[in-house]
């Protein structure tokens, strides 16, 4: 679990809290089906999509039932402990898909960590139509642009250039002790040269001066670049979930682009 990289602030439901409030749903609905957290993603992807379980003993029937009759796909995320939950959805036919690891470290470890030659990080305080195209390309189209828009707290979009181009770009939100980083994406043509290094440590830096000790995110474990990426950044796991899904899901799933 790379225990070595957990702080006291970054245990899995200090994680679980901050991933939920840095990364919210659109609506989240705990009425429907006793014991479960249903979410309305307004097609933000599976992570604010999929349904939760709030109690060991609520029934997967019930939020099956639910989510169909509001018109969506059943999905469901399972996390650690919920071995059981996740026998009986496969039992159901719901298909496995997106492992997904919890990174984390220390801020101030990735803020210390010298930059890349002639890269630098800073805050986008003003909405900019080329960052907007940058996601849109690597797959974050206006639905997730939507999610950042309604977290709560401090948040900022962090982007990483030289003097001549933008390299890379991702958001931060902070919730607590920790420091979210999501939808972070390094254009193409830039990889290697630094960029998702700089969106890091301007990410740390953020997370800093808000008062959060610990940079987290969220990345699926069959993206290699990325991974790789991040452990260079001395970031480590700290949990893992994956998705349970009908095979009428047609949300998208929240593979973060290679870095």
């Amino acid at each position: 679990m790379g225990g070595e990289a957990m702080t006291p602030e970054a245990d899995l439901a200090t994680l679980e809290a901050a991933l939920e409030a840095t990364w919210p749903p659109l609506a989240v609905d705990e009425l429907s089906a006793p014991g479960w957290r249903l979410r309305d993603g307004g097609g933000g992807g599976a992570r604010v999509s999929a349904a939760t379980r709030l109690r060991a003993d609520a029934d997967p029937d019930a939020a099956i039932a639910a989510m169909r009759a509001q018109g969506r796909a059943p999905l469901f995320r399972i996390r650690a402990g919920e071995e059981d939950l996740d026998a009986a959805l496969a039992a159901r036919g719901l298909a496995r898909r997106d492992e997904t690891l919890f990174l984390v470290a220390p801020a101030e470890r990735i803020a210390a960590i010298e930059p890349a030659r002639g890269v630098r990080a800073v805050e986008v305080r003003a909405r900019l139509a080329l960052l907007d195209e940058i996601w849109t390309a690597a797959g974050i189209g206006p639905e997730r642009r939507a999610v950042m828009a309604r977290a709560e707290g401090p948040r900022t979009v962090v982007m990483s250039r030289t003097d001549m181009a933008v390299a890379g770009v991702g958001f931060v939100a902070v919730h607590g002790p920790v420091a979210m980083v999501h939808a972070m994406v390094v254009r193409p043509e830039r990889r290697r040269q630094g960029g998702g290094r700089g969106v890091l440590r301007g990410a740390a830096r953020f997370a800093l001066d808000h008062g959060a000790r610990t940079l987290a995110l969220a990345v699926t474990a069959d993206n290699a670049p990325a991974l790789a990426l991040y452990g260079r950044m001395g970031m480590r796991e700290a949990g893992r979930y994956h998705y349970r899904a009908a095979a009428e899901t047609a949300a998208p799933t929240n593979k973060e682009r290679r870095p």
